[in-house]
């Protein structure tokens, strides 16, 4: 029965005389926090530290004014310790609800409608952001929705903890991968379109989706003159609901955790893990000025971090407040929600943003062994889940090597940076260079080189493509007078900026496309590609497109015809490191042959043999060899020359084996890469590397 069918059964069986409450209530318990339902009805329970009263509002609908019923509930009978309860005998799924909750500063009557942090499922079309942060304007909040218990979750081995040293990690929006009207889906920019799309993944051949945050958020969370302009936070940094998937990716927002569950499970029978971007550092609720939405009325002092004043926030993540993640009380909050999104929605692990802000405490200094950063570590849920931080927040706390635990790994800006530079030009870096393809031991020496998460591009930043077509960031659209974005993206233009119709230029373009896209597949660690890198995806050189909910950000699935030489190129990457585990290794490089070889693991070059230029300004060249990490696997010779001009290179003899040529950048497509079967190219001696290109030749017995 349906929530319309109960209430008008309920309805038509009341005496015209008496109003009656449509639905019984029973004291309920505090176990489990948000509204869980059973065969009987639904218990709620939500935690309000400081309240002295409590009402529970259902709601027919999203959209309904007036509640059909409100529950008051009594502190003898209804609270047990800071949390607040009541079971609602016969409610169906689909109810609406919301909370208010009174303290000695506030009445009931005078309360905002509160969204329960801990609801599977939630409703923002009554939400309006503006009147809620002028008034807190009573009706103009999130709903939560009453939602059926999912059926068995599976547990088995995911292809994630498998094959841990495979990775190839996707960076994707679940809205804008399916939104632009190339994508031909049914239900563009949902959950249910992704899983159309599940054969390109497929066939791209990358391991896992690393999905931008799908927690349900508040998309009206942007600048006013970013409002004015109608855009809306789109990235989905902001929050508000951590255990429920976000309205606007379900088709059914009702049936949230169902159509989430069963996009992962078509991920998970293609082969492909998931892993989710979350934000545990701020909320959606803001500074002192910002609206309530849940914590700030319902534990305000225990959520997050405050000044000495009580009104004012400790701001370590730019966005207005700080999640005062090691009080206990939110640590178990956060361990429980990532537990429920593994043990119920089948993910696979998670990225955490800013996560340097875990490793503080409630005044804002860095702890040494953070309780939460351990209790991710140690979780019994979590344990054979990756879990990785980007490790720094907006107050200058930088962990990138250094972050609290052993199992964590951690988005590699350095790798990022010095790449950056190197395969723009820039001279002296051949050492350093060497240092980040190899994994990081300098700062992964006590894990493992996939532990650092290499990157060149990200969701936030230029794309790929922009990289290599601008060297200033160009961000008017987002309405903030081009002051927003990074200043510094170590990015060339290739001599023009942005777009343009020259030939040469273009050229050069899609060459040092190429060149960073085959320096990150040929990295020691775990390689990341941004979304639409692959086909070459432009922003226009706006870096910071976080509330570009349009074609700017969305992926234009026409590229795949008109960019396929990048696509075949990254295509053909991706599956020459699938079949060469020395591209993959789990340990670090000794400079020492593996047992019963002859042939050391790895050895470094210049452009004559064994004469890397570790201490030559000017270096733009490193040249290294492979081994195989088996008699089996045919050995590896790179190449990558940055110079501005062609540079003839010593190529090592190998016994019993020929060098044939595998990937050179500067040829056109389909000779800049070729698949082992197809490789007709035999080098001997000495090879004659093009400007601004990457060379890759591999040992054959044919």
């Amino acid at each position: 029965m349906n929530v319309t069918e109960n209430v008008a059964k309920a309805r038509g069986s009341r005496s015209p005389n008496a109003i009656p409450p449509l639905y019984a209530t029973r004291p309920g318990s505090h176990v489990s926090p948000g509204a869980v339902a059973d065969a009987g009805g639904v218990n709620f329970c939500i935690f309000a530290r400081d309240a002295t009263a409590a009402e529970l509002r259902l709601y027919e609908s999203a959209d309904s004014d007036e509640p059909l019923q409100s529950i008051v509930l009594d502190p003898d009978v209804n609270r047990t310790f800071f949390f607040w309860h009541v079971y609602v005998e016969r409610l169906p799924a689909g109810t609406y609800y919301t909370w208010r909750v009174a303290t000695h500063d506030q009445d009931l009557e005078a309360a905002p409608e509160l969204l329960d942090p801990w609801a599977r499922a939630v409703s923002d079309s009554r939400w309006d952001r503006r009147a809620a942060m002028e008034n807190h304007a009573v009706g103009k909040s999130f709903r939560a929705i009453v939602t059926q218990p999912l059926g068995t979750a599976l547990h088995r081995e995911t292809p994630l903890t498998r094959e841990v040293s495979d990775r190839v990690i996707y960076e994707m929006h679940v809205g804008g991968f399916t939104r632009h009207p190339s994508a031909s889906v049914r239900y563009p920019g949902t959950f249910s379109a992704v899983v159309e799309k599940i054969p390109y993944l497929k066939e791209l051949g990358i391991t896992h989706v690393e999905l931008l945050p799908v927690m349900a958020f508040d998309e009206q969370d942007v600048p006013a003159s970013a409002t004015a302009l109608g855009l809306k936070n789109y990235w989905g940094y902001s929050s508000c609901c951590f255990y429920a998937p976000h309205p606007s990716y379900c088709v059914n927002p009702a049936q949230a955790p169902q159509e989430f569950r069963d996009c992962v499970r078509a991920l998970h029978e293609a082969g492909i893990g998931v892993l989710l971007d979350v934000v545990f550092n701020h909320t959606a609720e803001g500074g002192a000025e910002g609206p309530i939405i849940n914590f700030k009325a319902l534990a305000d002092h225990t959520f997050y971090m405050h000044e000495a004043s009580a009104r004012r926030y400790r701001d370590f993540t730019g966005c207005g407040n700080t999640v005062n993640c090691n009080h206990p009380l939110v640590t178990k909050f956060i361990l429980g929600c990532l537990e429920y999104w593994v043990d119920d929605l089948e993910v696979d692990g998670f990225r955490f943003d800013l996560a340097s802000v875990f490793t503080r405490d409630e005044n804002g200094t860095p702890l040494a062994d953070p309780p939460l950063t351990w209790g991710i570590e140690l979780s019994h849920a979590l344990v054979r889940r990756p879990v990785v931080a980007e490790a720094w927040d907006a107050a200058g706390l930088y962990q990138v090597g250094s972050f609290p635990g052993m199992r964590w790994s951690e988005w590699n800006g350095r790798y990022r940076d010095v790449l950056r530079r190197f395969v723009r030009g820039d001279p002296g870096l051949v050492g350093e260079v060497a240092t980040r393809i190899c994994g990081s031991q300098d700062m992964y020496g006590e894990r493992s080189p996939l532990h650092s998460v290499n990157f060149i591009t990200c969701h936030d930043g230029f794309t790929l493509y922009d990289l290599v077509s601008n060297n200033s960031k160009h961000n008017d659209a987002n309405g903030e007078n081009n002051r927003d974005g990074n200043n510094d993206n170590m990015s060339w233009n290739c001599g023009i900026e942005g777009e343009t119709a020259d030939g040469t230029v273009l050229e050069l373009r899609l060459r040092q496309a190429k060149n960073f896209m085959a320096v990150l597949l040929l990295s020691q660690g775990t390689p990341m590609i941004l979304s639409g890198d692959e086909v070459l995806r432009t922003q226009h050189g706006n870096n910071n497109a976080y509330s570009q909910d349009n074609e700017l950000s969305w992926f234009d699935w026409r590229l795949l015809d008109t960019r396929r030489d990048m696509l075949r190129f990254t295509r053909e990457l991706i599956a020459l490191r699938k079949r060469h585990p020395n591209l993959r290794r789990i340990g670090f490089f000794t400079g020492r042959p593996r047992t019963g070889a002859q042939m050391q693991d790895i050895e470094f070059h210049g452009e004559r043999l064994r004469e890397p230029q570790w201490f030559d300004g000017n270096a733009r060249l490193l040249a290294f060899t492979l081994a195989g990490t088996t008699a089996e696997e045919n050995p590896l010779h790179i190449i990558f020359n940055m110079w501005h001009e062609a540079r003839t290179v010593d190529v090592p003899t190998l016994d019993g084996l020929r060098w044939r040529r595998v990937i050179d950048t500067s040829l056109p497509s389909p000779q800049d890469v070729t698949s082992l079967d197809q490789q007709d190219t035999q080098v001997s001696e000495r090879y004659v590397v093009q400007p601004r290109s990457v060379v890759v030749l591999e040992g054959s017995s044919r």
